[in-house]
């Protein structure tokens, strides 16, 4: 445990290795063998059919999760009754339930929102308290104020040394993000690895997490993704934002959950959903060591979903590369 003054000091030191991080920017995790991923796209069209289709796709997905603690990170930045910024209160809700269900000792469901400060008055007004207490037994952790620890990192991608996380995500067995599907004006796309931009602590960090922003954007992506392992990925893509994303873009229904036991390929499947080549998405392409992004190595659960996919808009001043990958159908059989 530590104060905040003395990780801030720790971290205004790190910041100064800027010719490391430029020197950084070509490099990539590297590769090794891994098993076949699971990943399975699954129709659903409106919020309100959100319950049964998490439940189908954790049945699906089958997590290791019984007898274990369990972190659910969502995306949660601000709140707006317009755009679709936030995963919807629904799906989290959902994903909770379907834990304990499966056997799970405990869900907390974890955030800290880079915005937003007043994080009781997010949860209040995206409905997150309110899907919470009709579950019942779901505990919300602010980890912009949680107790923070030190780790090391394990990259020479940034100029930081170490990261102080909060204890609540540290200290969970099994830790699944939930992001939105969006574009993003700095990273292209924002999933399930750079949902974990919300694990930094604000009483660290600040607010927007600059100190990050500083080591470089995509770097500082792949150097929490290698420090902070993702066993799962819940993303939603009922109604999705495409163009100036994550905050100011436009709402686009893509009518799906994406679910997989690999954030590697659940943010290459998201891509291909949206039309955009993943290894054309610099954080992806430096974390493509950390899993599957190619879908040769993937066992795809479900239902095909090739014709689901749609072009989504860029970001003001970039340009996607498109991906002309399908996503596979099933092939073979796996029983949860």
């Amino acid at each position: 445990m530590t104060s905040r003054r003395n990780a801030v000091g720790a971290l205004a030191l790190a910041g100064t290795g800027g010719l490391a991080v430029r020197q950084s920017l070509t490099r990539r995790i590297p590769a090794k063998q891994r098993p076949p991923s699971r990943v399975a796209v699954l129709r659903c069209e409106s919020y309100d059919k959100a319950t049964q289709v998490v439940w189908d796709g954790l049945q699906l997905l089958a997590p290791a999760v019984r007898g274990k603690t369990v972190l659910l990170k969502p995306n949660l930045v601000e709140y707006s009754s317009t755009a679709p910024i936030n995963t919807h209160p629904t799906v989290i809700a959902a994903a909770v339930e379907g834990l304990y269900r499966l056997g799970a000792a405990k869900v907390t469901v974890g955030e800290g929102p880079g915005h937003v400060r007043d994080t009781e008055l997010l949860l209040e007004e995206c409905g997150l308290r309110a899907a919470l207490h009709n579950v019942g037994k779901a505990t919300f952790v602010d980890l912009n104020n949680d107790e923070v620890h030190r780790i090391s990192t394990t990259t020479s991608l940034t100029a930081l040394s170490e990261l102080w996380l909060p204890r609540c995500l540290l200290a969970a067995d099994v830790v699944i993000s939930m992001p939105k599907i969006k574009t993003h004006h700095w990273a292209g796309v924002t999933l399930s690895l750079k949902n974990l931009f919300g694990v930094v602590p604000g009483s660290v960090y600040g607010w927007p997490k600059n100190v990050l922003h500083w080591q470089g954007i995509d770097n500082s992506i792949v150097e929490l993704a290698a420090a902070i392992p993702i066993h799962y990925v819940i993303a939603d893509g009922v109604v999705a934002m495409e163009g100036n994303g994550p905050l100011h873009g436009t709402a686009r229904q893509l009518g799906c959950l994406v679910f997989a036991d690999d954030p590697l390929a659940a943010d290459s499947a998201c891509c291909c959903l949206m039309r955009v080549d993943p290894r054309r998405i610099p954080h992806i392409l430096k974390a493509s060591g950390l899993g599957n992004i190619d879908s040769a190595n993937w066992n795809i659960l479900g239902e095909g979903v090739s014709s689901w996919r749609m072009p989504f808009q860029s970001p003001p001043g970039m340009a996607f590369s498109r991906s002309q990958d399908s996503i596979p159908v099933a092939r073979g059989h796996w029983a949860p």
